[in-house]
């Protein structure tokens, strides 16, 4: 089995890198500096523990392989590139190449359908961080992370032979992994934790836990009652989720998740249109007020499209444009149903 992990960054390149120290095949796909200076110097993976610098192979662009029959990828790009990234991987691989969606949100695995016929769903838990070219960072060890999978839209059984072998790969390889026959439910109950990281890029680290966090969860819940939306996760299991911790690298604390970062990095995009957006989405398909969300969902888009650093908004400007969301509702001047209770 070789992995090709398509978005070489926090959590690609933290996945790809510890599955190469485990023994196995891997090549990355990175643009960029960042992929230059992996084909120059190496992927560099810090963590509390230790320091590696890799010779990974890496390239540009999936045409660059020849793929053959035993390839698994990876697919561990921001959703906002997943159609572009699709698209390159499919005019590049078999159809029949399995293909995980190691990403957040709900939405990729239904995308790479329409593309390949052997499609898994991972939810994330793996605090890492990419800032630099070459470099990325894993804040838990020894245990990285967990990366729970199963094939998409459900195995009732968990019984697929490929998910099997992926999870085993990334239990020899510092990451918690188990096949799960409804992964979707997981993923749900894993965005609903992830309205957070925009509230964060946008307020900072009180984000996590301040009034617009508890409102856009509040939101979260009520759109998922509507939509007959059951999440699962995974409370009975504390050893397990307790192993993976936040842990500073170099004495240095992780800034933020994956929408900070995006803000930090100057990314020119946010992946709230999927996190924050898809409860907008929901509330409008269902009649349920999500103003919040989708005030966040936009500040953090105008945000990131003009290149503002994380932590430069603050509670009353989320608010505020929440309350005029609802405004114009109720004045009729916009016709879906969210608006946020007072």
């Amino acid at each position: 089995m070789r992995f090709v992990v398509h978005g070489a960054g926090a959590v690609g390149g933290v996945v790809g890198g510890r599955l190469f120290q485990a023994g196995h095949e891997v090549v990355l796909i990175a643009r960029g500096a960042h992929g230059a200076a992996i084909a120059e110097r190496g992927l560099r993976v810090v963590a509390p523990d230790r320091d590696d610098t890799l010779p990974v192979p890496v390239v540009a662009h999936p045409r660059e392989l020849a793929f053959r029959d035993g390839d698994v990828v990876l697919l561990a790009v921001k959703t906002q590139d997943t159609p572009a990234a699709l698209r390159d991987l499919a005019l590049a691989a078999s159809a029949d190449t399995p293909l995980v969606c190691a990403q957040n949100g709900v939405a990729n695995e239904d995308l790479a359908l329409r593309h390949f016929a052997n499609v898994y769903g991972m939810r994330v838990v793996l605090p890492a961080l990419h800032v630099e070219p070459g470099v990325v960072q894993a804040h838990s060890a020894p245990y990285a992370g967990t990366l729970d999978l199963g094939r998409y839209p459900h195995d009732p059984d968990a019984a697929d032979p490929t998910a099997h072998a992926i999870a085993e790969a990334l239990r020899g390889a510092t990451f918690g992994a188990e096949v799960r026959p409804e992964i979707m439910r997981w993923k749900y109950a894993k965005l609903l934790l992830n309205l957070s990281t925009a509230v964060e890029a946008l307020c900072g680290p009180e984000g996590r836990r301040n009034a617009v966090q508890r409102l856009a969860l509040a939101e979260g819940h009520a759109v998922y009652e509507a939509a007959g939306i059951v999440p699962l996760d995974d409370p009975a299991d504390p050893p397990r989720r307790e192993r993976v911790v936040d842990l500073p690298v170099g004495g240095v604390p992780r800034p933020g998740g994956s929408a900070f970062q995006s803000l930090l990095r100057g990314a020119g995009s946010i992946e709230t249109d999927y996190i924050n957006g898809e409860v907008v989405r929901l509330g409008r398909l269902h009649g349920v007020p999500t103003p919040v969300n989708e005030a966040v969902h936009r500040i953090a888009v105008r945000h990131a499209v003009e290149g503002r650093p994380p932590g430069t908004a603050t509670v009353a400007d989320i608010l505020a444009e929440a309350d005029a969301i609802t405004a114009r509702r109720r004045s009729g001047r916009l016709t879906d149903a969210s608006a946020r209770p007072s």
